[in-house]
């Protein structure tokens, strides 16, 4: 790909406070853009308003740009692109490739408690497909508000990822047909990223690996809209001692935290760099580092968070 057309992003989202977690997958994003020569973007995730919380999508621009990363063009806030999800809904349904939902949580729960060989507990098992191609229609006749969903046909989908290496994934039997709207018109996740994504000519997604599975169905949807396939690179996340993953709940390990116990941010950058295949990487600017950055010397295990990374860490004051 020619470096001067890259284009990555950075997708925070406003349900919380970033953590060093965050801070990996951003920095990661940044420093693999700014190595390519290409643009980066910044978007603001908000399509979630049950979650999100008052004055977190300013914090996270502030914990990004304390972090030293900047990006091209304004702010992208996902909320404002409602229209254009919207159209991409509608589009599906009149190609035949979504259908409207009416199935209720408590029905599709009851539903998945007895899945059919081979396929996953979990899976959406089709009970509305065929039933309506409108979402009037759907309404009217079932007194219900319905959500829409994507038509997924059977058969497992290979595809290539910069850091996981080749992989292949099976919606038809994981998921089954999955939402892209929910009730009251809010768009779902995975549409709202692939419409996003191409609007904004986003040709390089880097994240973390919580997000791969999620990706054969992004995949689906950009090649039902006719959208440029990106190319991927899902990064090992950081873990706790147990394993776990950080969550946004860990106040102590927030970026807002760390900064106010007085650890600098190009000590965060550093014990990232360490981290990322800059070997006893010195605290120093996220700029320092994005030169020679390949996401190729980025670890295959995930970065462990216990008691002597963080004193590492909050050592470096």
């Amino acid at each position: 790909m020619n470096a001067r057309s890259s284009v990555g992003r950075l997708a925070p989202s406003p349900t919380g406070i970033l953590h060093l977690g965050h801070a990996r997958s951003f920095l990661l994003a940044w420093w693999h853009a700014r190595a390519e020569g290409g643009r980066i973007v910044l978007r603001m995730e908000d399509l979630d308003e049950g979650r999100v919380k008052p004055g977190m999508a300013e914090a996270c621009v502030r914990d990004l740009a304390w972090l030293g990363l900047d990006w091209d063009g304004p702010v992208i806030v996902q909320s404002e692109g409602q229209a254009a999800i919207d159209a991409a809904v509608m589009e599906l349904l009149d190609a035949g490739r979504a259908y409207p939902c009416v199935c209720s949580r408590k029905e599709i729960e009851a539903a998945q408690s007895a899945p059919h060989a081979g396929q996953e507990k979990g899976r959406y098992p089709g009970t509305c497909r065929g039933r309506w191609r409108t979402i009037a229609e759907a309404e009217r006749a079932s007194g219900r508000p319905a959500a829409v969903r994507f038509v997924v046909e059977p058969g497992a989908i290979e595809l290539e990822d910069g850091i996981a290496g080749r992989f292949a994934s099976d919606p038809w039997t994981e998921v089954g047909d999955f939402p892209i709207a929910r009730r009251a018109g809010a768009a779902a996740y995975q549409l709202a990223v692939v419409v996003d994504d191409g609007r904004a000519g986003v040709t390089d997604v880097v994240r973390g690996d919580d997000l791969l599975s999620s990706t054969a169905r992004q995949w689906l949807l950009q090649r039902a809209l006719g959208l440029p396939h990106p190319r991927w690179f899902h990064a090992p996340l950081v873990v706790d001692a147990e394993g776990r993953r950080l969550a946004k709940r860990s106040d102590d390990l927030s970026l807002a935290e760390l900064r106010a116990r007085g650890v600098a941010a190009q000590s965060v950058v550093a014990w990232v760099a360490r981290r990322s295949g800059f070997a006893g990487a010195e605290p120093a600017p996220a700029s320092t580092f994005s030169r020679a950055f390949t996401l190729k010397n980025v670890p295959r295990a995930p970065v462990v968070l216990d008691r002597a990374a963080l004193a590492e860490l909050v050592g470096e004051r």
